[in-house]
């Protein structure tokens, strides 16, 4: 390899030309994140520029590393110390870390505090005083946390855009209160697992949170049709994803209550949701025909072929649907598939355990959906490999088919 270059004694040098604003203007036209690594290894000044125009951070807790990264990347805006669960390390983020954030990081507008499972309200106290501007916070799977320290962060982030906090079991109705009275501009919130949230506290919700476009309310199991019929009332138009993963208090009132206010739905998860009927089911696959693109409602029993054929006559945007365990729906449900003269936008389709579905109507379904790159028929005693070769079907090419449960499903359908 040649040697680096060098400039000629006397000759131009880039640092003598160029000054820190238009150095500011190379930085911001690299999108990649590696190009944006390499130019603060020209040298101390552009090192300097780079971390002082970095943004974005990955890193470990640690008071020590807190402190220096407060001082070499002052405008950072997204920090990120979430822990694996598989890899997670001791101690892991505490609550002097969090202090430690709340007092350095004042543009700070994004936190992933993901799994850190030392952190208690005390930690979330100090972020809700210190960090203003924060507009997304993910706590999720932090198990020590309560409405208390939550709370605080709702009464000092007024601009709180985005909060998870699954698995966040001493949650109550108290958080969803003062995110009510508090977060108004509130268009993403993840309540997953939070047992102890009730129709009640959806319905307070409702009436200060009326921005929101996606809602995670898997495996809360003591929220009903009250509740869901609140939220799609207050957010109407603008609520985008819906999930209600075994919520088995929800029954037909609530999806009559989104087909009407939520036009624009385009992920429902209703799986479990045993109470459901064709009734909602069609109503809302007619409201939400031009919007709908994810329908997860595996294990709802009582849903036929009537349903699901009008699923897909009208909703020609669906791309994932899951109708696993709906042990009633028959080969008669890919009839709808071939109304119309475009081709379904299907890519993955779930329909294990339905024991009714036949060769027949996987030939039905692939004649119509070219696009298809999952298809799940575990548990489907007529529908075997051997059975599709033996009928000559031809599934598009790099279509994957789980026959027999070794492969691996799609993180759309959690």
């Amino acid at each position: 390899m040649g040697s680096a270059f060098q400039p000629d004694e006397g000759g131009p040098c880039i640092n003598n030309r160029l000054g820190d604003d238009e150095l500011r203007a190379v930085l911001s036209k690299l999108d990649d994140d590696k190009d944006k690594e390499v130019f603060g290894l020209v040298c101390k000044r552009w090192l300097h520029l780079q971390s002082t125009e970095r943004r974005k951070l990955c890193a470990r807790a640690g008071l020590h590393m807190l402190k220096r990264i407060a001082a070499r990347f002052t405008r950072l805006c997204e920090l990120d110390l979430s822990q694996s669960v598989s890899r997670s390390f001791y101690p892991g983020v505490t609550d002097s870390d969090l202090s430690v954030i709340a007092a350095s990081f004042s543009a700070l507008r994004f936190l992933n505090l993901q799994n850190c499972k030392g952190i208690t309200d005390k930690g979330l106290t100090a972020i809700g005083s210190g960090l203003p501007s924060l507009q997304s916070l993910d706590v999720s799977y932090c198990r020590k946390l309560t409405d208390k320290g939550l709370s605080s962060v709702a009464k000092g982030c007024h601009d709180l855009r985005a909060l998870h906090v699954a698995g966040c079991r001493f949650v109550t109705d108290a958080l969803l209160s003062a995110l009510s009275m508090n977060c108004n501009n509130l268009e993403d919130l993840g309540l997953q697992g939070c047992t102890n949230l009730t129709d009640s506290g959806l319905t307070v919700l409702g009436e200060g949170c009326k921005k929101l476009k996606y809602l995670d309310l898997n495996k809360c199991s003591n929220i009903g049709d009250i509740g869901i019929s609140s939220i799609s009332t207050a957010c109407s138009s603008l609520l985008l994803t819906l999930k209600l993963l075994d919520c088995y208090k929800i029954g037909d009132e609530s999806i009559l209550s989104l087909a009407k206010y939520c036009k624009n739905l385009e992920t429902l998860i209703i799986g479990g949701c045993r109470l459901l009927s064709d009734v909602s089911i069609m109503s809302l696959a007619s409201a939400c025909c031009s919007s709908l693109k994810n329908l997860r409602m595996d294990w709802c029993l009582n849903v036929s072929d009537t349903s699901v054929d009008c699923i897909f006559s009208l909703c020609r945007k669906l791309e994932v649907l899951d109708i696993g365990c709906c042990e009633e729906v028959t080969d008669a449900a890919f009839d709808g598939l071939g109304n119309g003269d475009s081709k379904v936008r299907l890519k993955i389709l779930r329909i294990s355990n339905c024991p009714k579905i036949t060769v027949n109507g996987i030939s039905k379904l692939l004649k119509s959906c070219e696009a298809l790159e999952y298809l799940d028929v575990r548990s489907c005693p007529h529908v075997s490999e051997v059975r599709c070769h033996e009928a000559g079907l031809q599934f598009p090419g790099g279509c994957k088919v789980n026959f027999a449960g070794s492969l691996a499903e799609p993180d759309v359908l959690r």
